[in-house]
């Protein structure tokens, strides 16, 4: 039984119909690997940092009716929450694995962010090609940092900070059968390089 990596199985689990039949699903098939990555990387990204990571597993408890879409752990330096804080985090949709970092509309540091991340568009650029940009992480939706122009990018964080409900997050996504999700090692490897990267737009 694989301890991390994301199988068919896991995104299988968002074509269970039904709020309570999805969570059984997500529950037993995939949170444990969650809790896994959790307990892994909040040391990883503690030793990294100098700084004491906390892992935060979705629990999706204020669903009512809607089962989830999509499902994953982050990564903070709150014990009690991540959305008010820069964070990491792992997860999957049905179609794709994520591994991201970056703001999301809770959090009051999103002007901070906006001003830093600016001072450091080179380095944005510079992220390989597969790294991603999207303002939603609610959504599937992305687009790869290599197919956009500097102003795209400004676009984007600007958005962070003049719209309420403005995000922003940098990473990666993987598909099913993708190279990285074909052992735990390989996943393993890629995230802790993904999260590596990433850092200094997090310092």
């Amino acid at each position: 039984m694989t301890k991390y990596k994301f199988t068919k199985k896991d995104f299988d689990v968002f074509k269970v119909d039904g709020l309570a039949p999805r969570m059984e699903a997500l529950i037993n098939t995939t949170r444990p690997k969650l809790e896994a990555l959790g307990d892994h990387f909040s040391g990883y990204l503690s030793e990294q940092t100098d700084e004491t990571f906390y892992p935060h597993v979705a629990k999706h408890l204020r669903r009512k009716t809607n089962p989830p879409n999509d499902t994953w752990v982050a990564f903070a330096t709150n014990k009690r929450g991540y959305k008010m804080l820069p964070h990491f985090q792992i997860g999957l949709f049905g179609s794709h694995a994520f591994v991201l970092f970056g703001v999301i509309y809770e959090s009051p540091d999103k002007d901070r962010m906006a001003k830093k991340w600016k001072k450091q568009m080179k380095a944005i650029q510079a992220l390989n090609d597969d790294y991603i940009i999207k303002g939603d992480h609610m959504k599937e939706e992305f687009t790869y940092i290599k197919d956009l122009k500097k102003k795209d990018i400004e676009s984007y964080i600007n958005r962070l900070v003049d719209v309420k409900k403005g995000e922003l997050m940098f990473g990666k996504v993987f598909y099913p059968g993708d190279e990285a999700l074909k052992t735990d090692k390989a996943f393993i490897k890629e995230i802790e390089q993904t999260f590596f990267e990433m850092l200094p737009l997090y310092q």
